[in-house]
């Protein structure tokens, strides 16, 4: 079975994708990023997001799935492009911009598009396509990424996804997965992971890489969302800002900084493109 792509009004303008296999559905907000505002699975709704700050377009947005290129994460300088210095805000400019939308030719999903402008050439000096697939399928969100060098140069980034799901109770959950360390982003010094998920009323901020999948488990919902990692994709951040109930899964290439360090930075030739993959699973308690 396959799906519909249509464009909506209420309650704010969108796009929804419908599977007509299972009912599940995706909201997509192009002109915004390419942002996903809604995931519906099995009748759930498990993303968080703020329809109300989203309204005040001079903020940024709090919720859904922002896109993040071609950097995560902020930088501690500028970077250096064949000796010329440049500047990118933090996260980079993708979750700013319109993308265009399209049904997936197996109308299973959605395929959403960015290409560079004049607009981005003065802080990220290259020609280039992004092309996100997301595949809804039965209780999972399956996404690929192409990176598309159109340049004569070589082409340096990060990519990431920053998505919020909606919890019950910061104090009662619970997360599988990470690896013993972490680094605490607020100060940037290495800590336990499980003294970071005791505090995440409090606020957190770290990254960790993971061997295997990353679970976020909310037993008030019963809801259990798993984040499969696939390299160079294999970066995590979590994230909290109270009072808000939601928490951050997110899937980095790299951390902060890293078209300054050169930390886990990717490069694709002249004329060549990299594929990234994730996918976010759906399961109950």
């Amino acid at each position: 079975m396959s799906g519909t792509l249509s464009q909506k009004d209420d309650p704010y303008q969108h796009w929804e994708y419908l599977s007509l296999q299972t009912g599940d559905r995706l909201r997509i907000v192009p002109d915004r990023g390419g942002l996903i505002t809604e995931w519906r699975s099995e009748g759930k709704e498990l993303l968080y997001f703020d329809l109300e700050r989203f309204r005040d377009k001079d903020k940024s947005v709090r919720g859904g799935i922002p896109i993040l290129f071609p950097i995560c994460g902020d930088l501690s300088d500028q970077y250096q492009i064949h000796g010329e210095k440049y500047s990118l805000k933090q996260h980079g400019f993708a979750r700013d911009l319109p993308w265009s939308i399209s049904l997936l030719k197996d109308k299973l999903g959605i395929s959403l598009k960015l290409n560079d402008s004049k607009e981005t050439h003065s802080f990220f000096p290259f020609i280039f396509t992004l092309q996100m697939d997301v595949h809804l399928k039965e209780k999972s969100l399956q996404i690929s990424v192409k990176i598309f060098n159109h340049s004569k140069d070589t082409m340096p980034f990060c990519f990431g996804l920053h998505p919020y799901f909606q919890v019950s109770n910061l104090q009662k959950i619970k997360i599988d997965g990470l690896p013993e360390k972490c680094i605490d982003q607020t100060n940037m010094k290495v800590t336990n992971a499980s003294d970071q998920i005791k505090i995440l009323d409090k606020g957190v901020d770290f990254i960790a890489y993971p061997s295997c999948s990353v679970k976020l488990s909310d037993p008030l919902s019963k809801n259990v969302i798993e984040l499969i990692h696939q390299e160079p994709m294999n970066t995590t951040v979590i994230w909290t800002d109270p009072p808000r109930s939601m928490v951050c899964l997110e899937p980095w290439t790299g951390p902060r900084n890293s078209l300054v360090t050169g930390d886990r930075k990717l490069e694709v030739k002249s004329q060549e493109y990299l594929e990234l993959f994730t996918t976010f699973k759906h399961n109950s308690l």
